[in-house]
């Protein structure tokens, strides 16, 4: 089965992206492009993230990928959805290491920080992973889902 993968962009990591979703479908990867479709330097980074990060807490593609120009942005954007484990990542390790261990659903890359070879390389790591499940992996997961689940009660409308 074809992993569903959903990708989306600012202004700053629009060409990277765009690098990306070729890399993405010649690896066989069935990509959703949420954006941007177009450079636009006045846009910003929660109006295209948040598309993305909400398609991927339900369910509608199995993973994401955002580029901004640090990555910070996105990140951050993205974290504010309920169901998304967004990190910024610079390395290999780490991609797969999130996904592993910390059951991460959404990459976040630096378009201006890490090049398109290595922004295919953290995504290839990113997505080739899968959640290991083990009990302490599956302990330390409930406990951030239940900060999430305290903060969504917590909050005045």
């Amino acid at each position: 089965m074809t992993m569903k993968v959903g990708v989306a962009a600012d202004h700053a990591g629009f060409e990277q992206k765009n690098q990306l979703i070729a890399k993405l479908i010649g690896a066989g990867y069935e990509v959703q492009d949420y954006g941007a479709l177009a450079v636009d330097p006045a846009d910003d980074y929660p109006d295209i993230i948040v598309p993305l990060a909400r398609a991927v807490a339900n369910k509608e593609v199995e993973r994401g990928i955002a580029v901004c120009g640090s990555g910070v942005g996105v990140s951050i954007a993205a974290n504010k959805i309920p169901g998304i484990r967004a990190a910024l990542i610079t390395d290999t390790y780490s991609a797969h290491q999130g996904v592993e261990h910390d059951d991460m659903n959404l990459l976040c890359v630096g378009g201006r920080v890490i090049g398109p070879m290595l922004i295919w390389e953290v995504a290839n790591a990113f997505l080739q992973a899968s959640y290991d499940g083990g009990e302490r992996f599956e302990r330390r997961l409930q406990k951030v889902l239940a900060l999430e689940r305290q903060a969504l009660i917590g909050m005045k409308p």
